[in-house]
């Protein structure tokens, strides 16, 4: 039975928890119904978070990430989501699903010369906020294991102590742009990030990190050993492209010659769990509802037999029979 979207979720759970509930009990034993509504919970939320447009049919193909132009040019794919930042267990749950995908349908690449794909996350801290340790420990894990598959990730975000430390243990390349202390709290962030870097002769890190200037930035990366190199400060090389927000027109232009557009837009709804179920309750409801019928009209046709034959034995009674001469005989008299 195939679960294409949330909404086919959502009727599997309702289906063990009600209808198909002694049906489910039989083969695989009680389920508990504190565990399916605290699932159906979860669901809503993000359904509210408009998580039923990203998890469904047409589903993200990974391989429009790596596609090339007629010169034989990789593209630069921007995925815009705008108002991240008020439902963040909407975009952990997407970015989670997007790199497991990629995971799992990438082959093994080894020591490649250069990536297959490299994936930049801006808001990156919006991934961990209020994820669950579960979730953590999947996006650590996943880190961790699809380098093996020509994957680069980056994860931006304006402070290191928004990435767990399990996950920024994994991170080899490690650029930093200036922080600022203005409360107790920022510096001790800045005490903990400058402990996170290779210890430097030449730097004092936790000052240094509160000085640098626009376009400077504190950078270590893994040598070809594997060895972080030692923390340098450098001047970064300003963007060749235009540092500001693309215009509502700019954005239909590019999306009016995109490729994508018309195949993301399309909305497919096939036949799956949700409809499979209804259809199943609606046949098994059918069902109830003619053998009710069927016992109604025995039940009726029952009393019916049961109310002749108290007439006929009324009629056939010595009592009924003497009282129907006496009428008769008082109307022959008159």
């Amino acid at each position: 039975m195939p679960l294409l979207d949330l909404k086919d979720i959502k009727k599997v759970i309702n289906y063990i928890t009600e209808e198909g509930k002694a049906e489910i009990e039989e083969s695989y034993g009680k389920i508990s119904t504190s565990t399916t509504g605290t699932i159906l919970r979860k669901i809503i939320e993000l359904e509210q978070q408009g998580a039923d447009l990203f998890f469904g049919e047409m589903s993200f193909d990974i391989d429009d990430l790596m596609r090339f132009d007629e010169n034989g040019k990789g593209y630069v794919n921007i995925i815009r989501l705008t108002d991240i930042q008020d439902k963040p267990k909407l975009f952990s749950t997407f970015m989670l699903s997007l790199l497991a995908e990629i995971y799992q349908q990438m082959p093994e690449k080894g020591d490649s010369d250069q990536p297959e794909l490299v994936i930049f996350i801006d808001e990156a801290h919006l991934i961990f906020k209020e994820a669950s340790k579960t979730l953590l420990e999947q996006i650590e894990t996943i880190v961790k294991l699809i380098r093996s598959k020509g994957i680069g990730v980056y994860f931006i975000t304006q402070n290191p102590m928004d990435v767990p430390s399990g996950v920024l243990a994994q991170l080899g390349l490690k650029i930093q742009h200036a922080l600022r202390a203005f409360t107790a709290n920022d510096r001790q962030a800045i005490k903990q990030t400058a402990d996170n870097y290779p210890t430097s002769d030449f730097y004092k890190t936790d000052e240094l990190l509160t000085s640098l200037g626009i376009g400077e930035a504190l950078v270590t990366a893994l040598n070809e050993k594997g060895i972080p190199t030692p923390l340098a400060a450098t001047m970064m090389r300003a963007p060749e492209s235009r540092m500001d927000v693309l215009t509502e027109s700019e954005i239909q232009e590019i999306n009016s010659k995109s490729k994508l557009v018309k195949k993301y837009s399309e909305v497919i709804d096939r036949e799956s769990a949700y409809e499979m179920l209804n259809e199943k309750i609606a046949v098994v409801e059918k069902e109830v509802a003619q053998q009710e019928e069927e016992e109604k009209e025995e039940k009726n046709s029952g009393e019916t037999g049961a109310v002749t034959k108290s007439v006929i034995k009324v009629l056939t009674s010595a009592t009924f029979i003497r009282g129907a001469f006496g009428v008769l005989s008082k109307l022959l008299r008159k």
